[in-house]
Parts: C-alpha cells; sequence; structure tokens
C-alpha cells in the first residue's frame, strides 16, 4: 500500500512560491548582523553618569544646531529681501529711463580688442545709464532676441561711474525670464547676483542685477559667530552636567556602597548581623534613588531575619548532634565491651552466636566511628579552637604514606618533594616494602601552624578514599610543594575519576560516590567532609579536580609559618612500612 505524505512548506503555499528566497530571507542575515552590533552588550559599556552626560551634551548640540541652522537662514532670508526691494527700486528708474524713444544697443565703441575680462571700461557707454546707483549695480537694456554683443549693458563701480558689462554676462542676464520675478544668478567672472527682468513700456528687456557680496558679507561672521557660541555651549553643558549628574547621583553611590559591603559580608556560615543599611537621608521615596534605597533596606532587614532565623536552626541541630554523639558514646563503648567479652568465653555459645557477637562488635565500633565524627564537625561548627603548634606537613605526608602502604598494600603509593625549596629536593620517593630511605626533614621541611592531630586526620582521610574508592593497582602519589605564600600538598590517583556532578557538592555531609567510586567500605560519607572543614578552620583551602590523563586529585592550601616560629618538630622519618 502506497502511502502519502504532506506537502512540505514551500509546497503548499502554491505554485510560483518556491522560486527562490523572499525578502524576508534575504534580508534576514542583514537584521540579524544589524541587532547584534546595536544589541545591548555590543554598545561601550558607559556608566550611567556619563551616559547622562553625553545625553545631555547631545542635546544642547542639536538644540544648538537647529537655532543656528534657523536663525542663519532666517537673517539670509531678510538680507536677501532688503536687496530685493534695492532691485526693485533701481529697476524701477531704469524702466522708465528705457522708454519708447530710448536709443537701444547704441554707444559701445570698438570695444577692447580681445580683453577678456568680464568687467571692462567701455569709451562712453550708451543705453541706460543712471548716476548715483550703487557699487556692482548692473543694468541691462535690449530688444527681445537681441544680440548681446550689440547690447548697451552697464555696472556700477565703487566710484559711481558706468561701466560696460562683458558679452557672456550679458547673454546670461538677457537670458532671464521677464516675469517680474527676482532671481539667484552667477556671473561669469563677477559671482553671485539677484537679478530681476521685465519688459518696458516700450516692448524692451529691461533686466537688474546686484551683486549678494553683501549678503555674505554679513552672514560669514555671523555663523562663525554661531558655531562659537554653539562650541562654547556644549563645552558649559558638559561641565555643568557632569557636575551636576555627579552630585544628584551621589546618593546611588552610597546605596550601591551598602550592597557592596553586603556582599563581602560571609553570609554562608555562622552568625550574620547585617548591620550595614542606607542612611535614612537616602531612603525618601518621593525620589528614584530614595526608593531604591528603602527598598534595599528592606531586603537587608529581611535577609538578616532569615540567617538569624537560619543561624539559631543551625545551633540546634548542632547542640542536638553533638549532645546526641556524646550522649551515645557510653551506650556504644558498653555494647562494644559486652560483645568482646561474651566472644571471650566461645565454649558457651554457639557457632552462630559468635558470629552474631562478631557482627555486633564491629557494627558498635563502625558506630563509635560515625559518633565520634559528627561529634567532631558539631565542635567544628561551634568555631571551637583548635591546638596550635608549628606542624611539618612533610613529616605528615611520610608517616601518612606509610600508613596507607600498610593498610592497601595492592596500591602503589607514592611521595614526591620536588615542589619543595631546599637542598632535599628531588624527584619522587616511592613508597613500598623495600624503602627503607630516610629523608632529611630538617632540609626538606614545609611548617605550618595548625592541631597536629587533625591535620594527620585530614590526611588520612584523603589516603583512606583514595584506597577504598580506586580499584587495586592504582597509583597514588602524594605531594608536598611551596606554593607562594603557602604549603601545598597534593593526593593525585590515576583511578576512575570523580563524575563532574559529584565534584560539586563532593564536601557535603553523608555525600557518597556512585558506582565510578565503588563503595564496598560502608563508609559513613563524613570523611570528606571532616577534611574540608578542619582545612577551612586552619584558615586553607581543600579543592577537588580532575588528575591529568584521569583520576582525581585533592589539593590542600595551608598558609605556610613564619621562619623561626616555635620549636622545632622535624625528625628523620623513614619512608615505608
Amino acid at each position: 500500500m502506497t502511502g502519502s505524505t504532506a506537502p512540505t512548506a514551500p509546497e503548499a503555499r502554491g505554485p510560483g512560491r518556491d522560486q527562490g528566497p523572499t525578502r524576508a530571507d534575504r534580508s534576514g542575515p542583514r537584521l540579524a548582523d544589524l541587532r547584534r552590533r546595536v544589541s545591548p552588550g555590543a554598545l561601550p559599556r558607559w556608566t550611567l553618569r556619563r551616559r547622562l552626560v553625553a545625553l545631555v551634551v547631545t542635546l544642547v548640540a542639536v538644540v544648538a544646531v537647529a537655532m543656528g541652522t534657523v536663525t542663519t537662514l532666517a537673517l539670509r532670508a531678510s538680507l536677501v529681501g532688503q536687496l530685493d526691494d534695492r532691485i526693485q527700486a533701481a529697476h524701477g528708474r531704469a524702466v522708465m529711463e528705457a522708454g519708447p524713444d530710448r536709443t537701444v544697443g547704441g554707444g559701445i565703441g570698438d570695444g577692447t580688442d580681445g580683453e577678456e575680462d568680464v568687467l571692462r571700461r567701455a569709451p562712453g557707454p550708451g543705453g541706460v545709464d543712471l548716476p548715483g546707483q550703487g557699487p556692482g549695480t548692473v543694468h541691462v537694456v535690449a530688444e527681445p532676441g537681441a544680440d548681446p554683443a550689440a547690447v548697451s549693458a552697464l555696472y556700477y563701480t565703487d566710484d559711481g561711474e558706468s561701466h560696460v558689462l562683458s558679452e557672456s554676462a550679458t547673454a546670461t542676464l538677457l537670458a532671464l525670464p521677464t516675469d517680474d520675478t527676482v532671481r539667484s544668478v552667477h556671473l561669469d567672472g563677477a559671482g553671485a547676483y539677484r537679478a530681476l527682468a521685465t519688459l518696458s513700456p516700450g516692448g524692451d528687456v529691461v533686466v537688474t542685477a546686484m551683486p549678494t557680496d553683501a549678503v555674505t558679507a554679513t552672514l560669514t561672521p555671523y555663523v562663525a559667530m554661531v558655531v562659537v557660541v554653539a562650541l562654547l555651549a556644549v563645552l558649559a553643558a558638559a561641565a555643568v552636567g557632569l557636575v551636576l549628574v555627579r552630585r544628584e547621583l551621589r546618593p546611588l553611590t552610597r546605596v550601591a556602597a551598602t550592597a557592596a559591603r553586603v556582599a563581602r559580608l560571609p553570609l554562608d556560615r555562622g552568625e550574620v548581623v547585617l548591620a550595614d543599611r542606607v542612611p535614612a537621608a537616602d531612603t525618601d521615596t518621593a525620589t528614584e534613588v530614595g526608593q531604591v534605597g528603602a527598598a534595599l533596606n528592606r531586603l537587608l532587614g529581611h535577609v538578616e531575619g532569615a540567617l538569624a532565623a537560619r543561624h539559631a536552626s543551625e545551633s540546634q541541630v548542632r547542640q542536638f548532634v553533638a549532645d546526641a554523639s556524646h550522649e551515645l558514646r557510653t551506650p556504644l563503648a558498653s555494647i562494644r565491651g559486652y560483645a568482646e567479652l561474651v566472644r571471650r568465653l566461645p565454649d558457651d555459645l554457639p557457632p552462630e552466636a559468635l558470629v552474631a557477637m562478631g557482627r555486633v562488635e564491629s557494627e558498635s565500633r563502625r558506630m563509635t566511628g560515625l559518633v565520634e565524627d559528627m561529634l567532631l564537625l558539631a565542635r567544628l561548627d561551634a568555631g571551637r579552637p583548635l591546638d596550635t603548634e608549628p606542624v611539618d606537613v612533610v613529616e605528615l605526608a611520610v608517616d601518612a604514606v606509610a600508613d596507607a602502604h600498610a593498610a592497601g598494600p595492592d596500591h602503589r603509593w607514592s611521595l614526591d618533594l620536588s615542589g619543595l625549596t631546599g637542598p632535599a629536593a628531588g624527584g619522587p620517593a616511592t613508597g613500598g616494602p623495600d624503602t627503607g630511605a630516610d629523608l632529611d626533614l630538617d632540609a626538606a621541611g614545609a611548617l605550618v601552624v595548625g592541631d597536629d592531630h587533625r591535620l594527620r586526620q585530614v590526611l588520612a582521610n584523603l589516603l583512606s578514599n583514595a584506597r577504598l574508592h580506586t580499584p587495586p593497582g592504582t597509583a597514588v602519589t602524594v605531594r608536598v610543594a611551596h606554593d607562594g605564600p603557602d604549603v601545598r600538598l597534593d593526593v593525585a590517583d590515576d583511578g576512575p575519576g570523580i563524575p563532574a556532578d559529584l565534584r560539586s557538592r563532593l564536601f557535603e555531609r553523608f555525600v557518597r560516590g556512585d558506582a565510578s567510586r565503588n563503595r564496598a567500605s560502608g563508609s559513613t560519607g563524613l570523611g570528606l567532609s571532616i577534611a574540608h572543614a578542619v582545612v577551612t578552620a586552619h584558615g586553607g583551602t581543600l579543592a577537588v579536580t580532575p588528575t591529568a590523563g584521569g583520576g582525581t586529585t585533592f589539593t590542600v592550601r595551608l598558609p605556610a609559618a613564619v621562619a623561626g616560629a616555635g620549636p622545632d618538630v622535624r625528625r628523620p622519618v623513614p619512608l615505608g612500612a
């Protein structure tokens, strides 16, 4: 049976619709590129103060340019209107002079024999001659369609005398429409003019023109003055705007400073007191900044209340755990003691009872360890002070590697001191049954100040974690090195590693590894939590990272002790079991 399928989108649109990309398809990449270019993240990351000042300066600049343009155009229109009025008056006198009896085109003379000046002196011109005209005023009188070369065209210079206009300029003027409208023309070699052409009562073409030099001479300094004033206005707006914006945003700066101080507080542990608040002067709800300040104060109040409730709850839980752990120690010790006592009488009990007593003893021992761990965590959470004495991390590492080899001979244990600064710093020393070399700890020491017993517990927990959660044959390396002001201790293995989702919560309490970190030992899930708490109590850090090439690396950083502090606790210790 043949099945049918629905038409694709182009087919469903009808014939002729799939002949190529639509306009939207073609413009899509361009629009996407434009959006990327104008997206907020692509714009310069200016502060609010800079943006406000830039906005004010831009607004003042736009207003100054608009006002300058409008006033310049208005002044030019006024000047041109005045010039046109003078042209109209002069043109009226020229029309009256060019009456029906006026001889047109006579008296030009022989010319200037090839002289190419646009304005040239005539040897006694005829035509319209109106003494008293302004400098540069031009009068042309001609019959309609007359040859410009035979036309009397006069202009007046600064001395008030009339002169003959050049042939090309005369032709330009005679080409104007005789519609009683003043127009702008450009005369070759003479520049810009305003001209008026009409017909006289006798039917002659009468043209009057005046130069626009006076208009230009007035507008040029005015435009320069407008530009200077606009620049000064922009600079003044920038200076005044910067001062005003800075003053107006000062409350917002204080609000941000309050938030920054609160953000630097350690809010994740212990009792937190949020004493910082936005000043009352910056919490006026009549202003936008005051609304932000008031809202921040309310938020800080709610957060402080929530943190206080959390601290009270945690304190109750810690106290309960500490009390319960303390109270459980005695009954657990009794259970284990009675179980040991019963097992010492094998003749009075059947084999099954002896096995059961053995299980009771082992489980009570494990339960005792769990109680001790919980009691230790409760003490660390309560912030109880630890013992402080100079402790040599190299000595701790040597002892821990030796103990780990004895507890897990199926693993390969090694100690690497190559990162230490000193004459004893060399390659890795492998701890094994045949190793009995002594390390000169006086030359290869790494002193810290802390609790020797607790730091040994940290190393023991890390090595126990590597032994219990990696398969036999895994290589585990303990490295001690100086790292700036710290002493760094690495416990690295080449085992199966820890999943990334588990690493982020590895130091939480009662967290166990999944199948990739085999859990056949029945661990309580508190070992790494205790190690992290002890290191933190010493002012250090404990981190976990993947080992290059596979595996896991735990890195402990502790502040190095000041040289010469406390008694010398270093001594030669044999490496290995």
